[in-house]
């Protein structure tokens, strides 16, 4: 028998699907996928359970969901966030957007996947990969012009912990059909994929 997977938008009603995908190992518990959203000093100075609430709103107030969740018979395995890039204000404060994006910063139709998590549980089982998928078909469907993701790169950080991963892997972006168009870190590629 296989196992039956959808991939959903994440969205105040399915808040349970994404919770369990964010508890499951890594920083997702604590970070509430807030860190390219706050400014440094307000993620600071929340607590996980604010971050929570936070989400909690952004997926109320959100026209279109800021990310995606993945189930494997109907559990939550992982979760994906993808969006306009302006909305996601810390990306551009990265020094990998900032040394190395060639897409205008204020352009909206650049979309970012710039979180993953995996549950445990389903890490090496290609949950990542149809989340990628996914997202690439969310942001396309929404009005993306183009799709950044700044994965590390693995061969130039071979002892990278799967929590350091969260970016995903420049492997899974090349796989996808992304292409490097920038290297502004040694470990941190910018890949790009357009329709």
């Amino acid at each position: 028998m296989t196992a039956a997977v959808e991939v959903l938008p994440a969205t105040a009603d399915r808040f349970d699907l994404v919770a369990h995908a964010l508890t499951g190992g890594g920083d997702g518990a604590s970070c509430w996928c807030r860190w390219l959203l706050e400014t440094r000093r307000a993620f600071d100075a929340a607590t996980r359970e604010e971050r929570r609430t936070l989400l909690v709103r952004e997926l109320e107030d959100a026209a279109v969901a800021p990310g995606l969740v993945l189930t494997v018979d109907g559990a939550a395995a992982g979760w994906v966030r993808v969006g306009p890039r302006v909305a996601q204000p810390g990306v551009l404060r990265t020094r990998v957007v900032r040394g190395g994006g060639a897409e205008p910063a204020d352009d909206p139709e650049v979309w970012a996947v710039t979180c993953f998590v995996v549950r445990r549980e389903h890490r090496g089982t290609g949950v990542a990969a149809a989340l990628l998928d996914a997202a690439v078909g969310h942001a396309f469907a929404h009005g993306a012009r183009v799709v950044e993701g700044y994965p590390v790169d693995r061969a130039a950080r071979p002892g990278a912990t799967s929590a350091e991963l969260w970016h995903g892997t420049a492997g899974l972006f090349v796989r996808a059909g992304f292409v490097e168009t920038a290297r502004p870190t040694p470990a941190r590629p910018v890949m790009t994929l357009r329709p």
